[in-house]
């Protein structure tokens, strides 16, 4: 099968596209509204060695995509992609505050939650082969999100596209970190309708393909250690506290396997200092801030804005970017300018899709496409 095509939206610094570029996909378009994040993606392609995209990349608001000269435009990118046999695909993860149960909740009136609904009229007027769809959990999980989430799905199968989703937890996908997602992706009906025969795509789209943690038997929290008097540069042995099976999914371990200390972002953390960060234990993540993350336990979801501070295991600080991006499980390699500043970093890495997640989903989703749609879209 030909690379299938990729137009990218809400890039933030790439962390998902990474996963789908290393998987077999060309990221050909990249749209980024908040260009501190744009210019981090457009650094790390760079210090990847990855060539820009072939459409380029944007800092429209996606709104702007929709209609007017930019929309005719954008359109006519769509429609000379499709001129190859490749597919063509939309990937994107609207901003999620108005959905989340921590955020601001305000749902699709807010100014985020809107974007959503943009992001499938775009699909909608542009209609590609296929399309992924990335949000928090409270879309699915609140009463009132679930439904504006339902008539979306609606919209997007009356467009003509056969649909299926998951609730996937990172911790799945072998990241160190407690983070739940919906992944929505889409494909038009033509090309899986033979398929399926009455039934739906959740039937041959296989969601546990690629997945390699038991998560019932991983999130027992009686197989974790819970809390630890905190000594600041102290080692532990991590066989006094968990078994081998679960050492790959501690931050310890992210540590290690990123060289974090040795890292380029390893000194890019937040200088202020608090009686709190020599008191609070290790491994009591209990409040919404100041965490104390704990070596030898995977991290919490990794959400650094509205003052959710992390606080490192056994230093009296804040986590480093460094030691953010391996929680996130971005490989070494994969680094921020030193001229970004603080508050851009943390809050791109918190807003990105861990990197082996997005992997993960991209492997799942080019094996299905490799084996129902071949050689040629048109098969």
């Amino acid at each position: 099968m030909q690379k299938p095509v990729l137009f990218s939206f809400f890039s933030g610094s790439g962390f998902l596209d990474l996963g789908f570029e290393n998987s077999g996909f060309d990221v050909a378009f990249v749209n980024e509204f908040h260009t501190p994040f744009l210019d981090a993606y457009k650094y790390t392609r760079k210090v990847m060695n990855h060539d820009e995209p072939r459409f380029g990349y944007s800092s429209l608001s996606i709104e702007a995509l929709l209609d007017g000269e930019e929309g005719e435009h954008f359109s006519s990118l769509v429609k000379k992609a499709k001129t190859s046999d490749n597919l063509v695909g939309f990937i994107g993860g609207p901003p999620c505050p108005d959905f989340s149960v921590g955020g601001k909740n305000k749902g699709s009136e807010g100014e985020n939650g809107k974007l959503t609904r943009t992001y499938v009229d775009l699909i909608v007027k542009d209609s590609p082969d296929y399309f992924i769809f990335e949000n928090v959990k409270g879309l699915w999980r609140t009463k009132r999100h679930r439904e504006f989430y339902e008539s979306m799905k609606i919209k997007l199968q009356e467009a003509g596209y056969e649909l299926t989703d998951r609730l996937t937890n990172s911790i799945e996908y072998g990241v160190p970190q407690d983070r739940d997602r919906i992944f929505l992706f889409g494909i038009k009906s033509k090309y899986v309708e033979k398929h399926i025969e009455g039934s739906d795509l959740e039937s041959i789209f296989n969601w546990n393909a690629k997945i390699t943690v038991d998560i019932k038997s991983v999130m027992n929290k009686s197989r974790w250690p819970s809390v630890n008097q905190f000594v600041e540069d102290e080692h532990t042995d991590y066989t006094k506290f968990i078994d081998e099976e679960l050492k790959q999914l501690t931050i310890q371990h992210w540590f290690d396997k990123n060289d974090v200390l040795n890292h380029p972002n390893a000194k890019h953390h937040f200088q202020p200092k608090s009686e709190k960060f020599a008191v609070i234990e290790e491994g009591d993540d209990s409040k919404k801030s100041f965490k104390r993350l704990h070596r030898w336990r995977y991290s919490p979801t990794a959400a650094y804005g509205n003052n959710e501070v992390h606080l490192h295991p056994y230093k009296a600080r804040r986590i480093s970017a460094a030691e953010a991006l391996a929680i996130q499980s971005l490989p070494k390699e994969f680094y921020f300018p030193a001229t970004m500043t603080l508050s851009n970093m943390f809050k791109t890495i918190g807003n990105g899709v861990p990197y082996l997640a997005a992997k993960g989903l991209a492997e799942t989703t080019f094996n299905f496409l490799e084996f129902y749609i071949q050689d040629s879209k048109y098969s």
